[in-house]
């Protein structure tokens, strides 16, 4: 545990200057980087899902906070990922395609764009599909643990109309559940961070 914080330090500072040359995916070996519980999250995961993040948000490459929100991000697929497991959580083929398109459309992101940026920074689509995979698995999860234990409120549906008049009612009640439901995920991962064990190598 002493040693937790400079470990981590030291693994941010390398990534960041290892990101910063755009050719260093095929220059360094790819070695551990992070084990939780015994997952592995190594360097090659973090300065791939990094140029990821920065294809899908436009953002630079040398940015320090992208890189730690990568590695926390990282962290937290795996536990998501061993709970997910742990339900088995399965998804259908079509129930991913939407999804997908309909993360494109959210984010008013060209998917050809996207595709054709992934490519020519040698990142699979596997990759990006991986990442929507774990997203749409753990809502999924969230719902079957939690939908049951939600209610919506007379109060709260009025608040939310008053304050966004041009939303139906149903949409009202649905925000509601989310908004219940989203509080419930925050909470389960955060409990699954406090309890498992996460080693900076």
């Amino acid at each position: 545990m002493p040693n937790y914080f400079s470990n981590l330090f030291l693994l941010l500072t390398f990534l960041f200057f290892v990101i910063v040359n755009s050719t260093a995916d095929s220059k360094i070996e790819h070695k551990i980087a992070v084990l939780v519980n015994e997952d592995i999250i190594t360097s090659y995961d973090i300065i791939q899902r990094i140029k990821l993040e920065a294809i899908l948000n436009n953002k630079n490459l040398s940015n320090q906070l992208l890189v730690n929100n990568t590695v926390d991000e990282l962290i937290k697929e795996k536990l998501k990922q061993q709970k997910i497991d742990e339900y088995n959580i399965k998804i259908l083929d079509d129930e991913y395609l939407r999804f997908e398109e309909s993360f494109f459309d959210k984010n008013n992101i060209d998917r050809n764009n996207t595709l054709f940026m992934l490519e020519e920074n040698n990142i699979s689509y596997q990759q990006f599909k991986n990442r929507l995979i774990n997203e749409l698995l753990w809502t999924k999860l969230i719902g079957r643990l939690y939908l049951r234990l939600t209610s919506v409120s007379d109060i709260e549906v009025n608040e939310i109309i008053k304050n966004n008049p041009n939303i139906s009612l149903e949409q009202a009640e649905n925000f509601v559940i989310q908004r219940q439901l989203d509080l419930q995920s925050s909470k389960l991962l955060r409990d699954m961070i406090n309890e498992a064990t996460i080693e900076y190598k």
